[in-house]
């Protein structure tokens, strides 16, 4: 069986492959046909199923694991895998989709100990306070589950280390910009995303709850610092919290994009190009991990459906 990243274009391959996603759609002739994205935990691949019928729209389905036979081709430079012939597994075969999730990239206890270094430096009172309270509350969570269902760091881990290599960045920037308030820094970026674990299910077939669905991490993050601050005795109309606040609501920094409001406050400016900088890197190094030099990824969701191509240099 081979995995992703060792299968050569025009090679004709056998897998197990778990069906990250799944829709059915019509072509212009009127014939249904199933549209796939494949995962192993060495990367992804679309693929079409042409030859489709009700047992196969039933059967392979998103989160199920299958035997997966076809050829990987390249479509105006982009891989993707074509006369697909697919299976379900046997009792012995390994299904359980976990085994083809995507891993995190540094192992849990390096993470604790990268976090817990940046939770030194907050010298502020009131932010060390509040941070540590809310990471200890969720702790488990925050080093488990992925920062995302699906763009980005969508591995188990994948929350903490999206913000571990935030605070690193920050402070990078800190030795450049030295009038930015460090403890403020480093305490946005470490809650930033943390109502995430409230937003998602957890790592696996990764989905909304009902209140990231109504409400939204930042919403969610932004209700328990008010509640972190109750508990600790803290005013909340304190400037100190205020300001922590307003990094949080903007870090998404426009309207249209779920912040209710725009970036006002240096730091909380920095923190949303943070952010926006380290998901961008992770999505494309995600999508041309698989190929080989002088390919093109498919088109990616998150930024804006362009291709990406893996020079030859």
């Amino acid at each position: 069986m081979k995995k992703l990243n060792e299968v050569a274009v025009d090679e004709v391959f056998e897998a197990y492959l778990l069906i990250k996603e799944m829709n059915v759609r019509t072509s212009k002739a009127g014939k249904r046909y199933q549209q796939f994205k494949f995962r192993d935990k060495t990367g992804e691949i679309n693929g079409f199923l042409w030859d489709t019928n009700e047992y196969t729209v039933k059967t392979f389905v998103a989160n199920t694991v299958v035997h997966f036979t076809g050829r990987k081709e390249l479509y105006q430079g982009i891989p993707q895998v074509n006369q697909i012939k697919l299976r379900t597994l046997s009792d012995s075969e390994p299904s359980d989709p976990q085994l083809y999730e995507k891993q995190g990239v540094i192992k849990r206890e390096v993470l604790e100990e990268g976090i817990s270094e940046f939770l030194f430096l907050i010298k502020q009172g009131h932010y060390a306070r509040i941070a540590r309270n809310l990471l200890e509350k969720y702790r488990e969570e925050f080093f488990t589950y992925p920062a995302a269902k699906s763009l980005h760091h969508d591995f188990a881990g994948g929350l903490a280390y999206h913000t571990l290599t935030m605070l690193k960045v920050a402070k990078g920037l800190l030795e450049v910009y030295p009038q930015m308030n460090a403890s403020l820094l480093y305490t946005g970026i470490l809650l930033h995303d943390l109502g995430k674990v409230l937003e998602l299910s957890g790592n696996g077939n990764t989905q909304y709850t009902l209140r990231g669905q109504l409400l939204g991490h930042i919403v969610l993050i932004d209700e328990e610092i008010i509640k972190a601050t109750q508990e600790l005795k803290i005013d909340d109309a304190d400037e100190d919290v205020v300001v922590l606040r307003h990094l949080i609501l903007s870090h998404h920094g426009q309207l249209e994009f779920g912040s209710p409001v725009r970036p006002k406050v240096l730091e909380a400016e920095v923190i949303h190009f943070i952010d926006n900088l380290d998901a961008k890197v992770t999505m494309i190094t995600s999508a041309i991990d698989t190929l080989n030099n002088g390919e093109q990824t498919p088109r990616v969701l998150g930024l804006d459906n362009r291709n990406f191509y893996k020079p030859l240099i």
